[in-house]
């Protein structure tokens, strides 16, 4: 081989490092990424799963997964979450109710957010909110409460997971009417929602991003939310507070979590990537159109958002009298 051939071919290894040490760090991984979901395919959660799915497949260079772990209002995707190598390929996308309040509700809940899981980001905030069936004549909570008392002051509402906000949100309104409301407890907000729509149940209570397709659509109408001021996609739906009821203001949140122990580069460089994604217009406008208030927040932060809302709740659940089960 000739010292010209030789000189050509360290000049093209040469250019192949620079560009490799040039390329993105997410550029550089084929491992797919795996986001569990506590709850079926259909409902809000997933919905969102999968959209931010599809996006961070391009940011990451790497396939992304959704993977449904239904069941137990999160608490098999959170147990799964633990089983997990902390190698930064296995993600949680969940709202407040698995990290937050299924410890405070569960007596052995099989893992323990604060030793084993680590904030990745926070990507939004949202409303609980109580709504009801197409098929029933009440077009606001007021008037829904004259109905169940004209029938003889019983109901039953759905909930998307037993001993969740709703539920306890069930009790609050009970006692404020004095009513005797139980909490139907479904496999997430999708069976829930099925139910409704088939007035097999006059009402629910679940997340704004659970209900608003329905309710834009007319088949089921939203007439309450939590919150201290209305949701920007329903100027005209109180708030629980305008409606008398106090200690309703903290919004739940969503986030990414990982197991404990990820590296930080890996933390990171997800956090990094879904800041990106959240930065893109069609993103944010869809998950807006499905009643996410959309913010990033790094890590930092986004812990000291699940540590407050988690001590608030703590105080209401343990104030309601319920005793772990």
């Amino acid at each position: 081989m000739t010292a010209f051939a030789v000189s050509r071919i360290r000049r093209g290894l040469l250019a192949a490092s620079a560009l490799s040490l040039a390329l993105p760090a997410f550029a550089q991984s084929s491992t797919p990424t795996r986001i569990l979901v506590g709850f079926p395919p259909g409902g809000g959660t997933d919905a969102i799963a999968r959209l931010l799915g599809d996006r961070l497949k391009d940011q990451l260079g790497a396939p992304v997964v959704v993977e449904n772990r239904a069941g137990a209002g999160g608490q098999i995707a959170a147990q799964a979450l633990k089983a997990a190598p902390p190698d930064g390929n296995t993600l949680f996308l969940s709202h407040d109710h698995s990290i937050s309040i299924l410890p405070l509700v569960t007596r052995n809940p099989g893992f323990e957010p604060a030793s084993d899981f680590v904030p990745v980001a926070g990507f939004a905030t949202f409303a609980n909110a109580l709504a009801i069936s197409g098929g029933t004549p009440a077009r606001s909570l007021q008037e829904y409460v004259q109905a169940v008392r004209a029938s003889g002051g019983k109901d039953t509402i759905g909930v998307p997971a037993p001993a969740s906000i709703p539920e306890f949100l069930v009790g609050l309104i009970g006692e404020r009417y004095k009513l005797d409301l139980q909490a139907a407890p479904y496999r997430g907000s999708a069976p829930m929602m099925a139910d409704m729509l088939g007035n097999q149940i006059k009402a629910g209570i679940g997340s704004v991003p659970d209900f608003i397709e329905n309710h834009r659509a007319g088949k089921v109408r939203i007439v309450a939310v939590i919150g201290d001021r209305r949701q920007p996609l329903l100027p005209d739906v109180p708030t629980f507070k305008e409606l008398g009821f106090a200690n309703l203001d903290d919004l739940p949140y969503y986030g990414l979590f990982a197991p404990a122990g990820t590296p930080a580069p890996a933390l990171d460089r997800m956090g990094q990537a879904l800041q990106r994604v959240l930065a893109l217009p069609d993103v944010r406008e869809r998950l807006t159109a499905m009643g996410l208030t959309v913010g990033y927040l790094p890590q930092a932060q986004f812990a000291n958002v699940v540590r407050r809302y988690t001590q608030t709740w703590d105080g209401i659940i343990k104030g309601s009298g319920f005793q772990p089960k």
